[in-house]
């Protein structure tokens, strides 16, 4: 999963952004309305925390030029604006939730996470097939055959993303992007022992071999 955090206070930010790394989200942070929306028009999100009072543009424009041209992410407001009107207006305008400012983490969290299993139900199916592996992203749960697969929330997201690229060679730098939201030493090897995890969970035990390494390149999940 992937967040961005659109907020101009420095501690609030590291506060968000802390939380939401330890529960294995890929975070992406900026300060400024401007660098918002050019984030949003080139990237994928799947949540986005939104500060209304920003430096140069005002979140609540943001959020209507987001919603203006894409339906998608869903969009959580943070502000130190209590009036039921601020409310209104900004549900008005295209937000998802909105929380006042000071906050509880763990009710941040949690309402982030009501906004992903309610967008994961707007966007179509519930669960991927892949020959006899089953991702149900609803529950959060992977199936091969009928043995139940228990998968870390990294693995999951690398799981859903080779799976949605099924016979397409994917780049460790593209998992890298999508699993975690930001740049590695591209020397890093954190893509590969991820991929020895998810390997053991999903092929060990199997005849089939479903997830393979391209040399040089990065990895598939086959169901040739």
């Amino acid at each position: 999963m992937r967040a961005l955090i659109i907020e101009d206070d420095r501690k609030i930010a590291q506060f968000v952004a802390r939380g939401l790394a330890e529960q294995d989200f890929g975070i992406e942070q900026c300060d400024t309305g401007e660098k918002a929306l050019e984030l949003l028009s080139r990237e994928s999100f799947d949540v986005a925390i939104l500060d209304l009072m920003l430096p140069d543009i005002d979140g609540l424009i943001v959020l209507k030029k987001l919603r203006a041209e894409r339906p998608n992410p869903p969009v959580l407001v943070l502000s130190a604006k209590r009036s039921v009107d601020n409310r209104v207006e900004c549900l008005a305008a295209g937000a998802d939730d909105y929380m006042t400012k000071p906050f509880a983490f763990a009710e941040l969290l949690a309402r982030i996470q009501a906004l992903l299993r309610r967008s994961s139900k707007e966007k179509g199916p519930s669960t991927i097939v892949i020959g006899d592996l089953t991702l149900d992203l609803r529950r959060f749960r992977a199936l091969r055959g009928d043995v139940a697969i228990d998968l870390q929330p990294r693995e999951f997201a690398l799981l859903e993303y080779l799976m949605r690229h099924v016979n397409q060679a994917v780049y460790k730098k593209h998992i890298l992007e999508h699993v975690w939201g930001y740049q590695f030493d591209p020397q890093t090897n954190v893509v590969d022992v991820l991929m020895w995890r998810l390997r053991n969970k999903v092929d060990r035990g199997f005849e089939k071999q479903m997830l393979k390494t391209i040399k040089g390149v990065g990895y598939v999940l086959t169901n040739s």
